[in-house]
């Protein structure tokens, strides 16, 4: 059953910013739907089996910090 998380991201100041994080999000295996509010400074996810350490680490690699948030 796909999950959804939703992830802290720092660091972002621009569209370009967003569309980079979306990207690499995307590029995790098991990463069915990504979006990231630049406003909020945040990325949710959709998926199954997704590493997060993988998709913290694909966003490190754009030259963001990332962390995921605690549910609430």
């Amino acid at each position: 059953m796909p999950e959804t998380v939703e992830l802290k991201v720092d660091g972002m100041t621009c569209d370009h910013c967003v569309r980079a994080v979306t990207e690499a999000i995307s590029g995790v295996e098991g990463v069915t739907e990504a979006s990231v509010d630049l406003d909020a400074g945040s990325a949710t996810l959709t998926g199954e089996g997704v590493d997060m350490t993988a998709v913290v680490a694909a966003i490190v690699e754009e030259g963001y910090e990332a962390a995921p948030q605690a549910a609430s």
